[in-house]
């Protein structure tokens, strides 16, 4: 019987389009209540023991921080920056996106918010250059998965809390599979693009705007250096 009553207010719940969340919050009070342990005060109390957490404070802060790539031209920068390093290359779109990608990754960690941006800028302009569209969409999607491996990733903060792991020891790990994974998308575009007959774009002067492809160049080294600050003042106050 408990299992029925664990099964029917999880899938009631999720029904009735309650989120997973709080459909296990139901699922919880309903067993509560069913074994005669219902107290809602220690239900109030784990809820806020189980959001009570500062590594997760990442989360927000980093989907922030897309938003405001997005809206404040951060995006765009990269994007230029991307073209005048690897446009004129022979399918040199495809790279852009691929080092946009990477750049980006560095940024937000959110694969989510990577592909957005990299579709609503690039998308068009490998279309307007006579790409397929099926395969540039795939190429933008794929790029979009460095985000949760390159740090700083989501998922390995919510894994690090999770798990008790080192979030620091996790994000030094992800460095390598993101820039190899980075690489195979790379060799894989230069092979598809060999068929093509596509003219590759000028070459853009990289001296032109330099201190904005500069500001947006050097923002993940800064990002990567305020996380590692960050660390270490959590550090001074645990052990103080």
């Amino acid at each position: 019987m408990t299992i029925a009553v664990f099964l029917g207010s999880l899938l009631g719940a999720m029904a009735l389009g309650i989120p997973i969340a709080f459909a296990l919050l139901v699922c919880g009070a309903a067993l509560m209540w069913y074994l005669g342990m219902f107290d809602a005060q220690i239900l109030a109390q784990n809820v806020i023991n189980g959001a009570d957490s500062y590594p997760l404070l990442a989360v927000p802060f980093f989907l922030l921080a897309g938003e405001i790539m997005n809206v404040g031209g951060l995006s765009r920068r990269i994007v230029e920056l991307a073209l005048a390093l690897v446009g004129h290359i022979k399918g040199g779109l495809g790279y852009v996106t691929i080092v946009a990608a990477c750049l980006l990754a560095a940024l937000s960690g959110s694969a989510v918010a990577d592909a957005a941006a990299l579709a609503a800028l690039l998308l068009p302009m490998m279309v307007a250059a006579g790409h397929d569209k099926a395969r540039s969409a795939g190429l933008i999607a794929s790029a979009g998965i460095i985000a949760p491996i390159l740090p700083p990733s989501i998922g390995f903060v919510v894994f690090g809390v999770a798990a008790n792991v080192s979030i620091s020891k996790l994000f030094l790990a992800g460095i390598v599979p993101g820039l190899m994974l980075g690489a195979s998308l790379w060799l894989t575009w230069w092979w598809l693009a060999r068929g093509e007959n596509i003219a590759s774009p000028p070459r853009r002067p990289f001296r032109r705007n330099c201190c904005r492809r500069q500001a947006a160049s050097s923002s993940p080294i800064r990002a990567a250096a305020r996380t590692r600050s960050a660390i270490r003042r959590s550090r001074k106050r645990s052990t103080s």
